[in-house]
């Protein structure tokens, strides 16, 4: 009798832990809200608490894609957006709200940093287009980027669509 007692108080500990972390995790499986600190990928994409995470109705250049800037010198346009994610983001925790999945497999979402959309942030300073083809969300931040010169809308540039299409040398 005592061993079945200790057998059960340690399989209650034990699933009292998995609770635990479970609880601890970012991902909630009622809510599916991913949240934590954001390693930035590239302009357009994430990784939170080992998740990919593809930023919803925005697309932003390519890491080896270049630009033109005001001054008709070529930069590395989606490096920049690159960096300006990643100078947003810091070391403060995000809240990405799931949506799907892309084709590669990784979770598309809507994500926020302290209540401030990400997607609308980046498009809005010229560091990525709205996305067109799969939402039309962001058309008011990109129209305010366009209008007022932010980012790549300071010079000349290839949509990341269309550079993605066209054959690299």
């Amino acid at each position: 009798m005592k061993n079945n007692t200790t057998k059960i108080i340690l399989c209650l500990a034990a699933l009292g832990g998995l609770i635990g972390l479970a609880m601890a995790a970012g991902a909630t499986a009622s809510t599916g809200v991913v949240q934590g600190r954001a390693s930035v990928i590239d302009g357009d994409t994430l990784e939170v608490r080992g998740e990919r995470i593809r930023l919803f109705g925005i697309d932003a250049p390519e890491s080896a894609q270049t630009c033109l800037g005001a001054d008709g010198k070529a930069y590395r346009c989606g490096q920049r957006a690159a960096f300006a994610l990643s100078d947003k983001v810091g070391a403060r925790p995000v809240s990405c709200q799931p949506t799907g999945k892309d084709r590669y497999g990784r979770i598309v979402a809507r994500c926020s940093l302290a209540g401030e959309d990400l997607q609308a942030w980046m498009v809005r300073n010229g560091h990525a287009l709205a996305f067109l083809r799969y939402s039309k969300a962001y058309r008011s931040q990109e129209a305010e980027a366009k209008a007022t010169g932010a980012g790549m809308w300071s010079g000349s540039f290839e949509a990341p669509w269309d550079w993605r299409r066209r054959p690299k040398s």
